[in-house]
């Protein structure tokens, strides 16, 4: 990932001096996962004030605001498309400082339309880092390394949830919406800085070009029942993931429990033990297996659900770091296999990865949305449940 990292040579040098240089490039790593991706979950801490100030429902504030998977899930396809041709640092650099630009004009959307609008723009942008990313990371790290550092990069990604969502409900209640997005647009432009400085520049590797097309390759990764099932996992990480994380904000502000702005953002430290135990998930899948990583990732999701029905915010907390901790490892154990799995094209694998993984997120708001606005959390909860079941039935497809 970055320079020192490319020139580490482990049979080379000390073991000492090779665990310096992987920390170091695992703190890279998952610095520049959390400013690339930090926009995405920030906004859903914000979720209660952006629906006052909109003046629209819960269910058609949160599409809003997730309206961003979308792009995500076209970025996704499209980088993973053309991958082979896109060097991988001007790419990554290109789309984070771009990323800056609809962030800043979130601050005066003058409505819902262009507020949707402009979340989809800011999914392109982190999609085509995300995607190119970890293309990069599957290219140039060995195998023996690929694990630690998919798992720095969910880790980010983690971490962004944690201090994203904190840091977006401070900034709100203390200086307001707008200034919230600003602040978050100087992030952005705080990660393209990191990879001009961290990111080696490094060619597309045209020995490994595939002779097929890359609508042949695609193809023939969808007719891979292993990588179609990892597909389907994905989509149903995010979708509970995102059903769980969105709509518990109107859970929280309501009676029993009357959460304040900054109340809210404090409860998001439910993700700080996700930070500790997805470093570990890479480590898990490689000693056990990526199937028995995921089924127990999920079990721990699973556990968590009832305990978020309950009228007591230590209940519900405790339900959300279960559901938290067990997603985000499911995410790394089933992120690493589409990497295993595809054997080449990885960067149009992990694209088609990410498209299926961001869908879940975008169609779990919609069809989550409408059961929470029409039955209640109740409702939404068994979703939920339902797609941590479906993606347990696909992982028996995950072999080796």
């Amino acid at each position: 990932m970055t320079d020192l990292s490319a020139r580490i040579k482990p049979t080379a040098m000390p073991m000492n001096e090779h665990s310096r240089g992987a920390a170091l490039r695992s703190l890279v790593i998952g610095v520049t996962a959390f400013l690339t991706v930090v926009d995405l979950f920030a906004t859903q801490a914000i979720l209660p004030s952006l629906t006052r100030h909109y003046g629209v429902t819960p269910a058609a504030m949160s599409f809003a605001v997730n309206a961003s998977t979308f792009g995500m899930a076209v970025a996704g396809l499209v980088v993973g498309f053309f991958s082979p041709h896109i060097d991988r640092r001007s790419g990554i650099l290109l789309s984070l400082t771009l990323l800056a630009i609809p962030t800043s004009l979130l601050a005066a959307a003058p409505n819902l339309a262009v507020f949707t609008g402009l979340r989809v723009a800011q999914g392109l942008c982190m999609a085509s880092a995300f995607a190119l990313t970890l293309a990069h990371l599957g290219e140039q790290c060995s195998a023996m390394d690929a694990g630690g550092a998919f798992a720095a990069y969910i880790t980010g990604n983690v971490a962004s949830n944690l201090v994203g969502r904190l840091v977006s409900a401070a900034v709100a209640d203390g200086l307001g919406l707008a200034w919230n997005f600003y602040f978050f647009a100087a992030l952005n432009l705080a990660g393209a800085a990191l990879v001009y400085f961290t990111l080696k520049r490094v060619q597309p590797m045209r020995a490994m070009l595939p002779t097929a097309s890359a609508l042949a390759a695609t193809i023939a990764h969808w007719r891979d029942p292993r990588l179609r099932a990892a597909y389907g996992i994905g989509f149903c990480i995010l979708f509970a993931f995102i059903g769980t994380f969105t709509f518990v904000n109107f859970v929280l502000v309501r009676p029993p429990l009357s959460l304040g702005m900054m109340d809210l953002g404090f409860v998001y430290f439910v993700f700080l033990p996700s930070v500790v135990t997805t470093l570990l998930a890479g480590k898990v899948a490689s000693r056990l297996g990526t199937r028995p990583t995921i089924w127990g990732s999920l079990a721990i999701a699973g556990i968590g659900l009832p305990l978020m029905l309950a009228p007591h915010l230590g209940e519900v907390l405790a339900g959300m770091v279960l559901v938290g901790v067990g997603t985000f490892s499911a995410q790394v154990a089933a992120t690493g296999y589409v990497g295993q799995a595809a054997a080449e094209n990885r960067g149009i694998a992990s694209g088609t990865y990410l498209a299926c993984y961001f869908c879940g997120g975008l169609i779990g708001t919609a069809v989550l949305g409408r059961l929470f606005d029409a039955y209640g959390w109740h409702a939404c909860v068994a979703g939920v449940g339902l797609a941590l079941a479906v993606a347990a039935l696909l992982t028996l497809n995950l072999k080796r």
